[in-house]
């Protein structure tokens, strides 16, 4: 019997994305690890909204993250 290999995860890519349940890929903006007491509390709120991912970017995502869309939060250990 031919023995299955697991594919082994893009860490950085499971850290920055994250699948919904309809399968859509969301990413964070950048722009908020430093200079933050200047920015407008308008702009820090539109900071921390998730947007979809472009359809071809999320396939190689897929790819990189084969187990994202399993896993929602942590990994079991």
């Amino acid at each position: 019997m031919a023995k299955k290999y697991k594919l082994k995860t893009h860490k950085a890519t499971a850290k920055r994305f994250r699948v919904t349940g309809t399968g859509k890929v969301l990413r964070t903006k950048g722009g908020k690890s430093h200079f933050r007491r200047r920015k407008s509390t308008r702009v820090l709120q539109a900071l921390d909204k998730k947007l979809p991912v472009n359809a071809t970017i999320a396939k190689r995502i897929k790819a990189l993250a084969p187990y994202l869309a399993k896993y929602r939060q942590n990994p079991p250990a």
